[in-house]
């Protein structure tokens, strides 16, 4: 068989019965928002966040208005075209006039959160450096800590989520969690002065809720024990993952998991699994290891 003759049986196969295995998704049949657009979003509202760490370098005090003015107008230009795009791809309701009108509306609105934005990110660049001995100056903790993109990703994400955007919001902390490895759904509720060290494997789930002043270690996860089914079996968005109150650490390859409360100022070690509320200021910590001297080749 020829290459071209290989290419249209392949085509054939892929396109011909698609519906015996996996229905057509009538969503591609509208454009969806673009991951390549949607990153470069992102940069520049941490430009605008933290001007001269990211966006031009020649972004100065004397040239702060005018930096910050480009970008906050390229974001309203970039971010309601992706709106459009999300809405427009899951409604068959609404036309484009009305689409575009919501879309311009919401991304004025979520302008005005970029402030709260900025307040949060600060907080939560200054817990990471005052958690961290191996920090040098809050520049070392912007430019190189993953948990700054992976907070700033959420951060952004949360506030597109609480809007009732579709897509987006999973989309960016999607982009985040394939760079950094830390995966925060966009519905978790996370206080200032967040701080995450390293962050390698750490999960937060949809209806987590993170009070202020939390820390986490690598490997943490914050997940459900259990779902309810609706009639059709699908699980039912219910408050189903952890509470964690102001002033709670939690430390690498611990495992909460349910809708509890872990009370505050509580510390949870190392490798721990929890599925059951703790009161405030408790110590969970695993039992100590034990030594064993063995002799002349002996084994465990």
């Amino acid at each position: 068989m020829n290459k071209n003759k290989s290419i249209q049986n392949t085509v054939k196969a892929l396109t011909g019965n698609h519906g015996q295995h996996f229905p057509f998704i009538p969503i591609h049949e509208r454009r969806l928002p673009s991951s390549t657009n949607l990153i470069e979003i992102i940069e520049s509202i941490r430009a605008v966040i933290f001007p001269g760490y990211f966006g031009s370098p020649l972004a100065k005090e004397d040239s702060l208005v005018y930096h910050v003015g480009i970008g906050v107008e390229k974001i309203f230009n970039d971010l309601s075209h992706q709106i459009f795009d999300a809405l427009f791809c899951q409604s068959e309701k609404m036309d484009s006039a009305q689409t575009r009108t919501k879309a311009r509306s919401l991304t004025y609105t979520f302008l005005n959160r970029l402030q709260h934005i900025k307040k949060l990110m600060s907080s939560d660049v200054k817990a990471i450096f005052d958690s961290d001995p191996a920090a040098n100056n809050l520049g070392e903790i912007i430019f190189c800590y993953p948990a700054v993109k992976a907070i700033s990703n959420y951060r952004i994400a949360h506030e597109l989520y609480l809007l009732d955007i579709p897509l987006i919001p999973r989309i960016i902390t999607e982009l985040a969690h394939a760079e950094t490895g830390i995966d925060i759904h966009p519905g978790a509720e996370i206080g200032e002065y967040f701080s995450i060290d390293h962050g390698t494997g750490i999960v937060i789930g949809e209806t987590t809720i993170i009070g202020k002043h939390v820390t986490l270690y690598q490997g943490v996860t914050l997940g459900a024990k259990s779902f309810t089914l609706d009639d059709a079996g699908r699980p039912k968005a219910l408050p189903r993952h952890p509470v964690l109150e102001d002033n709670v650490t939690v430390y690498s390859n611990a495992s909460i998991l349910g809708r509890i409360t872990i009370g505050r100022g509580t510390i949870i070690g190392g490798n721990i699994w929890l599925d059951h509320s703790v009161p405030p200021y408790s110590r969970i910590l695993q039992t100590k290891a034990v030594r064993l001297d063995l002799m002349d080749g002996a084994g465990i």
